[in-house]
């Protein structure tokens, strides 16, 4: 329909541009005419026709069709709304919704609105970045405070014809600023900094979404939020609400760590109630326990104690056993002592009879040895001085003397020694001496 309207437009304008170009060229071709009569000209041109001016107006009435029409179409964009007035009657009632609507041209205006969310903006301290209105309220010390609001609002379509016939234009300026600072202007002295800076915010911005909506929704102006973004406190009072806060920060620090200490108390003393009960449940698990193996040992005892007397009878029968096996044992101990005693006396008698045997075969044997050693010494004198000699002294060396013995000196050593043991001299001279109990001397 837009492409429509403008190939309209173009069309009407169109063809009174070309009722204009016929008047215009039809006069300039006169006015050339004229300047060469004037001027004498030997040929005078062919004389111009009059001005069309009916032709021209036929195409200026033409044109007014295409323009009419063109006008009669009204597009209303997406995101706004549109009210009809009329040169007559004034506004229609009702909104044009987005899309194509027809209207009496020259007679019917449109006028349109925006019905998308709009957002008005204060601040809470002059700001050269920021263009948005300061707004500053007094508290109930008489304190000034910077408030930072936004608002968000929207037309309401169904009394847009109210809005364009009641309210001014500019909306924003005119009517939402001032509905705004008026509120929280009437509202805020009812409270203190801290009440505003603080404990009551959510109230106060509460309190002024309801008189905004209340106020502006009278005027067709839909209220979506009232957002309080910021309060600017003075710079001494700033300083001593926020020593303030600190402390009341440390308060309730202070009071969370006693509740939890409390809490900590409370969970030892539960703690300590539940080991106690569970004190308490053991024992008398234990006792139950021990209630129950005394049973058990009582039942068990019904069956033991004839077990036991067959024990102790059994055990009464083994000792008697053992102690007649021991009795039988010493009596055939005392019976194997008598028995080594009697072999050990006739081995000792044996071994006296065998000493004594072995006594007379050596006395025999030395006899006889001697009697070989005497013959031995009869035949050859000179061996009992060799022996002398020899048992004498080991540093003593055999002297050959004569065989005589006249001058030997051993001779009188004998004859001492012979003497001093009273051996007796045998009557023969080369027999060897023999002592009283006729055994001989040791060579």
């Amino acid at each position: 329909m837009l492409l429509l309207k403008y190939l309209l437009l173009t069309a009407g304008f169109g063809l009174l541009a070309g009722a204009l170009a016929i008047v215009v060229y039809d006069i300039f071709n006169a006015i050339q005419y004229r300047r060469m009569l004037a001027a004498g000209a030997a040929t005078a041109p062919h004389p111009p026709h009059a001005v069309r001016l009916r032709l021209a107006g036929k195409l200026a009435v033409i044109a007014w069709l295409p323009l009419l029409l063109s006008l009669s179409i009204v597009v209303v964009p997406s995101g706004m709304a549109g009210v009809a007035v009329s040169q007559f009657s004034g506004t229609r009632p009702g909104a044009l919704h987005p899309g194509v609507h027809f209207v009496l041209p020259l007679v019917e205006s449109v006028a349109l609105y925006d019905t998308r969310e709009h957002v008005f903006t204060t601040a809470g301290a002059d700001d050269p970045k920021k263009k948005a209105e300061v707004l500053k309220v007094q508290a109930r010390e008489g304190l000034s405070i910077g408030l930072a609001v936004t608002v968000r609002y929207r037309l309401d379509t169904k009394r847009l014809d109210y809005i364009h016939a009641n309210l001014p234009g500019a909306i924003d300026e005119e009517l939402v600023a001032p509905v705004v600072a008026s509120v929280f202007r009437q509202s805020i002295p009812n409270f203190t900094v801290r009440e505003v800076f603080a404990t009551r915010r959510e109230e106060i911005r509460k309190s002024a979404t309801e008189a905004i909506s209340t106020r502006l929704g009278s005027d067709g102006i839909l209220v979506k939020e009232v957002m309080l973004r910021d309060i600017v406190l003075p710079v001494e009072y700033a300083r001593g609400l926020e020593g303030l806060l600190l402390k009341e920060q440390e308060n309730e620090r202070l009071a969370v760590e006693t509740e939890i200490k409390q809490k900590q108390v409370r969970t030892a003393e539960l703690e300590a109630e539940a080991q106690k009960v569970r004190e308490v449940k053991h024992a008398e698990a234990s006792a139950q326990v021990r209630v129950l193996q005394a049973k058990s040992e009582a039942d068990a005892m019904q069956y033991t104690l004839p077990l036991k007397q067959k024990q102790i009878e059994q055990s009464r029968l083994e000792a008697e056993a053992r102690k007649e096996s021991t009795l039988k044992n010493a009596e055939a101990s005392a019976q194997a002592k008598v028995i080594d005693s009697k072999a050990e006396l006739e081995k000792r008698k044996y071994l006296a009879e065998a000493e004594a045997n072995r006594i007379r075969v050596t006395a025999t044997a030395d006899a006889e040895r001697m009697k070989l050693e005497a013959l031995v010494l009869k035949q050859n004198p000179m061996l009992i001085q060799k022996i002398i000699a020899e048992r004498l002294s080991d540093k003593l060396q055999m002297i050959m003397v004569p065989s005589d013995g006249k001058y030997f000196f051993a001779n009188d050593v004998l004859r001492s020694a012979f003497s001093g043991n009273s051996v007796t001299q045998p009557d023969d001279p080369e027999d060897p001496p023999r002592r009283p109990n006729g055994s001989r001397p040791p060579q």
